[in-house]
């Protein structure tokens, strides 16, 4: 099972980008980390979500 920001997701493992993609997340301003390491943009597309992994979706907010 993938767990996507604390939700199951499904167990079929599947790019970065191509999570993204299905669940139609925006990708600009977002950060994606895998079991707590960030992951970088321009690996998005080479990157595996597999089963058994925790995947956190952040989005950029604007203020302070």
């Amino acid at each position: 099972m993938i767990l996507v920001n604390g939700e199951p997701h499904g167990e079929v493992a599947m790019t970065v980008a191509a999570l993204l993609n299905e669940m139609s997340i925006d990708q600009r301003g977002i950060a994606v980390a895998i079991d707590g390491e960030v992951v970088h943009r321009s690996e998005w597309t080479e990157v595996m979500v597999r089963d058994g992994v925790r995947v956190e979706i952040v989005t950029a907010a604007a203020g302070g």
